[in-house]
């Protein structure tokens, strides 16, 4: 018994670790992402913003870019799509969190929490996949 509760706490102790640092690293990549597409875009594209403000003021842009096409750009150093994907690495911090939280309840066997934090991660699921890219 004693071994158990020792694994379990162990187990505890790894998942409070790790949670808050893979979280931050989730972070920083997200900001080198979005930092390096906003130098991309002051140094290669400086009015690209402006001109898609003006096309969809005047109606011209309809087509929305899926995240294929967005890793496609950002690999051709596209600055909107390594912008767009930076935005993307950072919606992964409160899936994440959740996830964690999840597993932690799970652990727990606190099976109310589990049902609530099943209900707000398939929620922000749910969001990221329905949620436009533009």
């Amino acid at each position: 018994m004693a071994t158990q509760a020792a694994a379990t706490a162990d187990e505890d102790r790894i998942l409070r670790r790790w949670t808050p640092l893979i979280l931050r690293a989730i972070l920083i990549v997200s900001t080198v992402i979005m930092v390096a597409g906003i130098a991309l875009s002051i140094a290669f594209a400086p009015n690209y913003y402006v001109g898609r403000f003006d096309a969809i003021q005047q109606g011209r842009l309809f087509g929305r870019e899926s995240i294929w096409q967005l890793v496609q750009g950002m690999r051709q150093g596209q600055p909107h799509s390594v912008m767009i994907i930076g935005l993307y690495v950072l919606t992964l911090v409160p899936l994440a969190r959740v996830a964690f939280t999840l597993v932690l309840f799970l652990k727990e066997r606190d099976f109310i929490y589990v049902a609530a934090t099943a209900y707000v991660l398939a929620a922000l699921i749910m969001g990221v996949m329905l949620g436009r890219v533009g």
